[in-house]
């Protein structure tokens, strides 16, 4: 193999080894951030010996073994005397002393290792925003320059919240494990709300030139495959799971030959990918066998297979999706769900059933500056032949949307008004 070979292969490796790396040194460390540190020291010492040396025949070991060794160097030579970290010694001389088992050395508790790591990363201390950087960092393997392209923001934001989230953990002593009882139902809600925040900002970006991420979208359902396997008793794990592969599914109907968004009555529904259909199906009928109560995800799964089921646009039943959203509603009231339902509504029973709904939403304070709220409206109102009122709605929410793609489609919707 050349240089530039190995040097592929050794990006390849990284990309797919990372997260069991930091996770499997961050159970001894006990600290994400020295996890995270002791790992890229053992990807510079590949960078430089393999081009030498050759390929090891086991890469992702060999990261292993490197990283371990500069743990109970790093350890030995800062002479730690605290009883914690006297105890953290003690598991790296145990390490050291047994030597380097390159085949068995990603293999110790290699799933609770990941699973501690995800539940640290999406930790409830954090922002929201700091859970995601901070996800995609350690558990994506993206670079903080990927990380700020795809959420258009500046290099220097993203590297310093991924800082100060590992700095908040390790004041904080948050414990590198997988919580228990009712504490790790509220924490797992934490990890499905940061990995579904990271799909839809794929699935439709919040501002920029582009309407789809797919990078990011596609990097959430590796997160939620993962996490379904390490937990498959927990049904809401398999319903945000079925959720985005449902709604990855329409990826390729979404955008016009140009870029364009396409939306989803108007799609061509030979375009959905049938083989994420199959999979997302068959992962909320294994939710729904689990025989525990529907939450959310689950829910919202069961709305976006009644999509799928569709073949035509006009086949889709909208009073079934109308019944989920009022579950979902009692379940977890929120005014977006509610703008939903009477989107559901206004398609099950006509335009004026949903608008009726929409118009009180109008005074909800936390949608004033939702621009979907004034786009449904304005649907609702062509919809009835107020073309005037349906006009003015378009235009405010083209004002108010960030995305250039949907600012010139709902453009192009206020000027069809007449």
């Amino acid at each position: 193999m050349t240089g530039t070979d190995i040097n592929r292969a050794i990006d390849a490796v990284w990309r797919i080894e990372q997260a069991k790396l930091i996770a499997s040194l961050a159970r001894i460390v006990r600290d994400v951030g020295v996890a995270e540190e002791l790992a890229q020291d053992a990807l510079v010492a590949a960078l430089k010996q393999w081009p030498e040396q050759g390929m090891p025949r086991n890469p992702a070991a060999w990261l292993m073994a490197a990283a371990k060794n500069r743990a109970f160097d790093r350890h030995r030579r800062e002479k730690m005397l605290d009883r914690k970290h006297r105890q953290i010694a003690y598991e790296l001389e145990d390490e050291q002393a047994k030597g380097p088992d390159l085949d068995a050395a990603l293999d110790d508790h290699i799933g609770d290792n990941l699973l501690s790591l995800i539940f640290t990363a999406c930790h409830p201390l954090l922002s929201s925003d700091a859970r995601v950087a901070l996800t995609l960092r350690l558990l994506g393997g993206l670079t903080t320059d990927e990380i700020a392209r795809a959420f258009l923001i500046p290099e220097p934001t993203v590297a310093q919240r991924i800082v100060r989230a590992k700095r908040t953990l390790a004041e904080a002593g948050v414990p590198f494990e997988v919580p228990r009882g009712q504490e790790m139902v509220e924490r797992l809600s934490s990890v499905l709300e940061v990995i579904y925040l990271i799909f839809n900002e794929g699935y439709a970006a919040t501002a920029g030139d582009d309407w789809l991420r797919p990078q990011l979208s596609q990097e959430a359902m590796r997160l939620g495959r993962v996490l379904a396997g390490l937990t498959p008793g927990e049904p809401e794990v398999l319903g945000l799971v079925a959720l985005m592969e449902l709604q990855a599914s329409r990826f390729a109907a979404r955008t016009g030959p140009d870029g364009e968004p396409v939306l989803l009555l108007d799609q061509n529904r030979g375009r959905w990918d049938q083989l994420l259909i199959r999979h997302g199906l068959a992962a909320l009928a294994r939710a729904e066998a689990l025989d525990k109560p529907h939450g959310p995800y689950v829910l919202q799964a069961s709305i976006a297979a009644c999509h799928a089921r569709a073949r035509k646009a006009e086949d889709t039943d909208w009073p079934k999706i109308a019944a989920l959203y009022a579950a979902l509603m009692q379940l977890t009231p929120s005014p977006v769900i509610e703008l939903n339902r009477a989107v559901a509504l206004a398609m099950a029973f006509g335009p004026a059933a949903g608008l009726e709904i929409v118009d009180m939403l109008v005074a909800e304070k936390s949608l004033q500056a939702y621009h979907l709220l004034y786009s449904v409206r304005g649907d609702l109102l062509f919809k009835l032949g107020r073309s005037g009122e349906a006009r003015a709605e378009f235009e405010r929410a083209a004002a108010m949307t960030r995305n250039e793609r949907e600012r010139k489609l709902l453009l192009e919707r206020a000027a069809a008004c007449g």
